[in-house]
């Protein structure tokens, strides 16, 4: 792993189905830095984030033995734990321990952004990516610019089954670099882009004698910490350059194939099939990101050994799957646009591979039907919800928030997360002071929230029109997304639907790790035929050696699956 995969300390919405992607991720990213409680997200009156409050202590807590044990077990010693579990019918609450403490969210702040972008939006909400000319068409000839308009599409034909539907694997491609491997979806990334290209070809247009370009100023573009992602209204591919590796015979080259192919970026592979048993050494060049783009022969290469007998983790099968980011998605979906314009039999006079010509744009980011040549429609936005949860997609999450806040003419971060705070304490009946999301909508790496804040928002959840689609969004655990191999052997595997958070940071000596916050909050369907929201959250469960982080933070999962298994059980 190269150490620029991520740059910013590192939290992860995931089940043990993907913790061995903590290592090389933490390990890589150096010491994340501590973040202030300031800007419009934050909470007034709360401490700095990495504090806690003191609380109860699990022996004097009253928790039934069987939760008392788990909370007690030696690597918990210097762990501070806190549960609460409410009947969604009834309004009682079980359980609770420290649950107005404040604590590292990690992915389990998802369930904020994307609920109430769910609920503002509504299920049935889809993105609409127009494209426009701007100037007269005669004799097929458009004398202008084409311009497509980004609007926050997240899959962009990619993934789609059908016109209401998308596909979503257990093992997302977000993960690759990190768990070694990802299950593709085998929809074509391009898709949306060949739509608009074609109907561009069938409103008349023969030749663009002007720019091709894209506008990506539905809202302001911006970076998270939480692993630096660049959010923008335009995405291919979830901005990302899939590579897969497959060996062949020992001593031979390995086969590379990539996707989506396009003239802004290419793939060259130098990586040979090892022996049997041997290490596999893969490796991607300038830190897995595509920074050259709109430059002659942008490239990345791909060199190292796979061994001729490889194992994917996880999942077995012989394929490795690596990615490149897409640090220029205007750029890139420009080139790929031009290119599915020429496959459609548009010519083009502009150069596809060159930077995005926002010179080209209008002042002010308004266009007219009458000058509309094509437009491609989303599947519903329940659709983008399943994907973001099941398998905690921090893109995704920090979208949905930009969408929500675009929606109340809030077109940047610093709005966007006012606007949320607005509509959590006015509408949804969240106490201001629990919780506190000062920079992105994905969660780590400053996120924090207690328990009564997670159970408010599920309650309120659970009676809006959308309550179905959000509960039906959640990896369920033992079953699929992020908790797929997370108490697959208790009573509670397939009775608990539920959000993941984790938080891992590098240890203050860079030469391990620490589980900084774990956390499960979510529904259980009890065997008594009761629904709770519950969340059940551990900070500062200990560091860990780097060789050990998979089974560490795998132990943490289960044991939060087996607590939570318990309700499912007993109440």
């Amino acid at each position: 792993m190269s150490s620029r995969t991520n740059r910013h300390g590192f939290g992860f919405g995931l089940g043990l189905v993907v913790t061995i992607r903590l290592l090389a991720a933490a390990c890589s990213s150096g010491s994340a830095p501590a973040a202030k409680a300031t800007g419009p997200g934050a909470a007034p009156g709360t401490t700095t984030p990495g504090t806690t409050t003191p609380g109860t202590s699990v022996a004097a807590s009253g928790l039934p033995d069987p939760i008392k044990a788990v909370m007690s077990k030696p690597r918990y010693a210097d762990a501070t734990w806190s549960l609460l579990a409410t009947d969604l019918n009834t309004g009682e609450s079980f359980d609770a321990l420290n649950p107005d403490q404040m604590s590292f969210t990690g992915s389990t702040r998802k369930l904020f952004s994307v609920g109430t972008a769910l609920t503002g939006l509504g299920a049935g909400h889809r993105v609409t990516t127009p494209v426009y000319r701007t100037g007269p068409v005669e004799g097929g000839t458009l004398n202008g610019d084409l311009v497509l308009v980004g609007q926050g599409d997240l899959t962009f034909g990619g993934r789609r089954i059908d016109a209401n539907t998308i596909q979503v694997t257990d093992l997302d491609h977000g993960d690759a670099n990190s768990i070694g491997t990802a299950q593709l979806t085998p929809q074509d990334p391009l898709y949306g882009i060949d739509q608009l290209a074609a109907q561009v070809k069938a409103s008349g247009i023969t030749m663009v004698k002007g720019e091709v370009a894209v506008d990506d100023r539905f809202f302001l573009p911006y970076r998270v910490p939480n692993g630096n992602l660049l959010i923008t209204p335009i995405l291919v591919n979830e901005n990302l350059v899939d590579v897969t590796i497959t060996p062949t015979r020992a001593g031979q080259p390995a086969t590379v194939e990539y996707r989506p192919k396009t003239a802004a970026f290419a793939v060259e592979s130098t990586v040979t099939t090892g022996a049997p048993g041997s290490a596999a050494t893969v490796k991607l060049s300038d830190g897995n990101l595509i920074e050259c783009l709109g430059q002659a022969g942008c490239k990345g290469t791909i060199s190292g050994s796979i061994p001729e007998d490889y194992q994917a983790p996880i999942i077995g099968g012989s394929q490795m799957v690596r990615t490149f980011r897409i640090e220029d998605p205007s750029t890139f979906a420009r080139t790929a646009f031009i290119e599915a314009l020429q496959r459609h039999g548009v010519t083009v006079t502009a150069a596809p591979a060159a930077p995005n010509p926002t010179s080209v744009l209008p002042v002010s980011p308004t266009y007219t039907d009458d000058a509309k040549v094509a437009a491609f429609t989303s599947p519903p936005f329940s659709q983008d919800t399943k994907l973001i949860l099941k398998v905690s997609l921090n893109l995704g999450a920090s979208l949905s928030l930009s969408l929500f806040g675009e929606s109340k003419d809030r077109d940047t971060i610093q709005g966007a997360l006012a606007n949320e705070r607005e509509v959590l304490i006015d509408q949804y009946g969240v106490n201001g002071d629990q919780f506190d999301f000062p920079t992105n909508g994905s969660g780590s790496p400053d996120s924090r929230a207690t328990p009564r804040a997670l159970v408010q928002m599920l309650a309120k959840m659970a009676s809006t029109p959308v309550a179905a689609d959000y509960q039906a969004a959640l990896p369920i655990m033992g079953v699929d997304g992020s908790l797929v191999s997370t108490g697959v052997n208790t009573p509670g595997k397939g009775h608990v639907f539920a959000k993941p958070g984790t938080t891992v940071n590098p240890t203050p000596d860079g030469k391990g790790l620490e589980l900084k916050a774990q956390n499960l909050a979510g529904y259980i369907e009890t065997k008594s035929g009761r629904t709770l929201a519950y969340a059940v959250m551990v900070n500062n469960a200990g560091a860990v050696n780097p060789d050990e982080v998979a089974s560490s933070v795998g132990e943490v999962f289960n044991d939060e699956g087996a607590i939570s298994s318990y309700l499912y059980e007993s109440l």
